[in-house]
């Protein structure tokens, strides 16, 4: 799928099928078809293949090649199955034009044609349209780590909350929650880490651009925020360690009043076990046995050594 958009004052729009491809100030191909590519390649840009994309080579994520500028970040984002997943966006930085190659969805690319004219910077030339993206990615990252922290706010005050009288099965999802927000933190964790690489490449980048000027203060302070919430990051990390040390005592704590419970029922029956033991033993010699109250003072004997041992848990305060 290709989309191309012009810029209309100061909004996004898109580009007319009559109009040239020529004349858009951002294109964005999502899984783009050969004749896509073509398309795109005949204005003097080499569109990377989801190989390239994937290549960790610093060499293949941040280069340039004449006057275009290749830029890859690792987002987070969707498949058309709705699966999360984190896969490189390239970026292709032109005097005149921004491409962007993507296989997934960051939900960015789908609010920002409508979001443009409310970014920092515009839409009224290509630089502007690439750092309001970045903005809008760095704002998507923001909400996705503001959303997680309240999911774990949530979660570990249940824990708390409950105790170790939770049932298994909510301690099971309590502990599942925290992954599925672990892998989120470390997918946005990622984008925030090549995100910032790309703006500093950028910033180096910036020189031979007409709106330089302007357009490093808005650098600057995006990189701040990346930072921010790189630090961000690493305090939800903590608290996913906090939330999944919780709920693993909890249900350790379950584990020790089960054990502790078998090992009361088990002690309550030791010595009615001795005595029956004692009166089960084929010695001839047992005065007991000839007589016709032995079988009911041995039960007497039995039920009163359970009493006793019980009455001592309870004054040891072991129940």
């Amino acid at each position: 799928m290709m989309r191309a958009f012009v810029a209309k004052g100061d909004k996004l729009a898109l580009l007319p099928e009559a109009d040239p491809l020529a004349d858009a100030v951002w294109i964005d191909l999502w899984s783009p078809t050969a004749a896509q590519i073509a398309a795109v390649n005949g204005l003097g840009v080499d569109v990377p293949t989801l190989a390239d994309m994937e290549e960790i080579e610093i060499s293949n994520r941040l280069y340039r090649e004449g006057d275009t500028a290749y830029m890859t970040a690792v987002l987070p984002g969707e498949m058309p199955d709705g699966t999360r997943v984190a896969m490189p966006v390239t970026f292709l930085m032109s005097p005149g034009r921004l491409i962007t190659v993507r296989h997934h969805t960051p939900r960015p690319f789908v609010t920002f044609p409508e979001r443009a004219d409310r970014s920092t910077t515009g839409c009224r030339t290509a630089e502007r349209v690439f750092l309001g993206l970045i903005e809008e990615i760095i704002a998507r990252m923001a909400d996705i780590l503001e959303g997680s922290g309240r999911v774990l706010d949530d979660t570990v005050l249940r824990v708390f909350d409950s105790g170790a009288d939770s049932a298994a099965s909510d301690l099971q999802l309590s502990l599942s929650k925290v992954g599925r927000e672990a892998e989120l933190m470390a997918r946005v964790r990622l984008g925030l880490l090549t995100i910032e690489r790309i703006l500093a490449f950028y910033t180096a980048a910036i020189d031979d651009r007409p709106d330089r000027n302007k357009l490093r203060p808005v650098l600057r302070g995006q990189i701040r925020d990346v930072q921010a919430l790189e630090v961000h990051a690493d305090f939800l990390s903590s608290r996913v360690s906090l939330s999944v040390d919780t709920t693993l005592g909890m249900i350790n704590l379950q584990q020790n009043k089960t054990v502790r419970v078998l090992s009361v029922i088990s002690a309550l029956f030791l010595p009615p076990t001795l005595i029956a033991s004692v009166y089960g033993m084929n010695f001839q010699v047992m005065p007991e046995l000839a007589k016709s109250w032995g079988y009911g003072m041995a039960l007497v004997m039995m039920a009163a050594s359970a009493v006793g041992t019980y009455l001592i848990l309870r004054w040891k305060k072991w129940l």
